[in-house]
């Protein structure tokens, strides 16, 4: 009985760590489809470059024995400015052609987005085979392989293993999101994205420049996305295709949560990963998604509109 209990105290430390990364992920996500109704099928893909972005500079950083430790979460929040330049700039050239007011007919522009930002994903994923290849990569941090051990008072040779990287990827997941709501809440830029949000015709009445807060979103949206893969390439290699393990995921949490709500989305992903983890004290490895899906159905079914998602009637 006390292996079992140290067994799920374990997973469930874990499930905590890992659900703050992955609610982190479906924040930007959902960012982009509350401001701007963008399905991006992209979103994985900035995360694959993102990862790629920290190893390279960590590579130059970990030289220092006092930046070492600390280095790949230093290099997380230095790629935010470049990926958000990558999705501001991305907007304006690009995704601008399919949203905004200037498109009367909203079914084909969804259509449009879909395959323009499935598109772009095809173009990061091929453009990174070329030019690193597809050998997986990863980052060799101190912090990685340490944790704190914490005795089990009921057992003299149990103990909680908390790894220290995944703690701190997760208080930076939290803080991230938080900064996010805040921004979003009580700036004015934030007021701007939830006016033009809400309603882009009255905004542009009201003085708003709709296309740019779009393109801020845009961008915000993506520098998240950055941001979450540089946090977990700590312990997760990096390789091209590397988006695949976590699209499905970050609809999934987004869905869950409820389209539109950011916090929604950050507690949809943090379930996802608890189901994740809490999984494999009762099944094989293979089945983790699989209980996913099953819990992902559910809450379908029991709340269709997610956690935090407005129920809407329809006649």
């Amino acid at each position: 009985m006390s292996i079992f209990i140290e067994q799920f105290l374990q997973a469930l430390t874990s499930g905590i760590q890992l659900g703050c990364i992955y609610g982190l992920m479906c924040v930007g996500l959902a960012f982009i489809f509350g401001i701007m109704g963008v399905i991006n099928f992209a979103q994985a893909d900035f995360m694959m470059v993102g990862m790629y972005l920290v190893l390279a500079i960590v590579g130059s950083l970990l030289a220092s024995s006092f930046l070492g430790p600390v280095a790949p979460f230093l290099a997380a929040f230095l790629i935010a400015p470049l990926m958000f330049a990558i999705g501001y700039l991305l907007h304006r050239w690009l995704i601008v052609r399919t949203t905004g007011l200037r498109i009367a007919n909203q079914i084909e522009a969804h259509q449009a987005q879909l395959i323009l930002t499935l598109g772009v994903a095809l173009i990061l994923q091929n453009g990174a085979l070329i030019l690193l290849g597809s050998a997986p990569a990863s980052i060799i941090s101190p912090l990685s392989y340490s944790a704190w051990e914490i005795p089990l008072l009921f057992d003299d040779f149990s103990a909680l293993f908390i790894n220290k990287a995944r703690t701190y990827d997760a208080i930076i997941c939290v803080a991230v999101t938080l900064a996010l709501y805040w921004l979003i809440r009580s700036t004015r830029v934030g007021k701007s994205l939830r006016a033009s949000a809400d309603n882009p015709t009255a905004a542009i009445y009201m003085g708003i420049d709709v296309d740019r807060a779009h393109r801020i979103a845009f961008g915000l949206g993506t520098a998240i996305a950055g941001v979450a893969g540089g946090l977990i390439v700590l312990y997760y290699p990096v390789q091209p295709l590397v988006g695949f393990d976590f699209l499905i995921i970050m609809y999934a949490g987004v869905v869950l949560g409820g389209l539109g709500s950011l916090i929604g989305a950050f507690w949809g992903g943090f379930v996802i990963a608890l189901v994740q983890q809490l999984a494999t004290l009762v099944l094989p490895l293979q089945l983790q998604n699989a209980t996913v899906f099953i819990v992902f159905l559910l809450v379908l079914l029991l709340r269709p509109q997610g956690f935090f998602g407005r129920h809407v009637e329809r006649a």
